[in-house]
């Protein structure tokens, strides 16, 4: 008979990718967590695994078993949180996913507060501009910028974010300002990586309507916090949410470029669909919503909730 503990194991093992950190989340020896796997593939009759020095890779049947189990397991996991919280205190481990710059953005002392309201409650923060699978990471909720595709998760926006045109003096200085967007085609542009095509494409709102302009420079960096470094170092101009250069901009260190052109582009806070989140969850979630909001990151949605659940498209 097939010890569904050992199932669980299997399920930590592909989320986690090795056998090392699968056994470290569950708080057992590796070779104890290696020995139980085998076992569990005795007990079924069929390979679950190859095994190398470097990675794991599932065999076809084990992508069939963990397609299978991996809801099953996270099912009965959260029937046993909920039954844990039946006093209604929230409890037990949250993991966020987010971007590599969030937490330059939504200040660690958030967290902070947080922590100390809910002292049960444990984060556990993923930071990376590579985009989480929800379900095989083991991830909880995700912050998003832009578009949500994923058909199976639940999006709640919790408002906009408006991004600014900015600039150091001594750039200004030494190249001027261009006068319209069509302009900066001319500027050097601290931009993401460019990719084989050497420019990348700014959309912007102007006055006149949405406008596509194509720019390049010489600075390229995946990591907002770099970019406005660049900026303030007198490289080009960069397009950066409005919050996160608010300081160096009221200083005087950075300027605001063509202030008439920005560009919004919503967040939101995504999830797997459920009947019903774990507290720890839902609190985290509402908290983070409400400082996004009190703490002028986010432009609100003009609705009541401050967001609306709804199934991606």
């Amino acid at each position: 008979m097939v010890d569904l503990n050992d199932v669980e194991l299997f399920v930590q093992v592909v989320r986690a990718g090795s056998f090392a950190e699968a056994a470290r989340r569950l708080g057992v020896p590796a070779n104890t967590a290696s020995r139980r796997l085998q076992a569990l593939e005795q007990d079924l009759g069929v390979r679950l695994m190859q095994r190398s020095t470097r990675r794991l890779t599932l065999t076809d049947a084990g992508q069939t078993f963990f397609a299978r189990s991996a809801e099953q397991v996270e099912a009965l996991a959260q029937s046993a949180q909920e039954i844990s919280e039946g006093s209604g205190v929230p409890q037990g481990k949250v993991r966020v996913a987010a971007a590599a710059d969030f937490l330059n953005w939504f200040s660690v002392d958030f967290l902070s507060e947080f922590l100390l309201a809910y002292p049960k409650v444990q984060l556990e923060f993923v930071l990376s501009d590579t985009r989480a699978d929800l379900l095989g990471e083991g991830i909880d909720i995700a912050f998003r910028a832009g578009k949500i595709i994923e058909p199976n998760l639940i999006a709640r926006q919790v408002g906009w974010i408006q991004s600014a045109l900015i600039a150091s003096p001594a750039y200004i200085e030494a190249r001027g300002a261009p006068d319209s967007a069509a302009a900066l085609t001319d500027h050097d542009c601290i931009t993401w990586p460019t990719g084989p095509l050497g420019y990348v494409t700014w959309q912007l709102d102007a006055p006149d309507g949405e406008i596509d302009v194509a720019v390049a420079g010489r600075f390229h960096a995946n990591n907002v916090q770099a970019q406005i470094n660049a900026a303030l170092a007198g490289i080009g101009i960069a397009l950066v949410p409005a919050t996160m250069a608010g300081a160096y901009v009221e200083s005087g260190r950075l300027q605001r470029i063509l202030p008439e052109c920005s560009r919004g582009v919503g967040v939101y806070i995504v999830y797997l669909s459920r009947r019903q989140l774990p507290r720890a969850v839902s609190v985290f979630i509402e908290f983070s919503m409400k400082k996004m909001i009190d703490e002028g990151l986010v432009i609100p949605v003009r609705s009541a909730g401050h967001g609306k659940d709804q199934h991606s498209e």
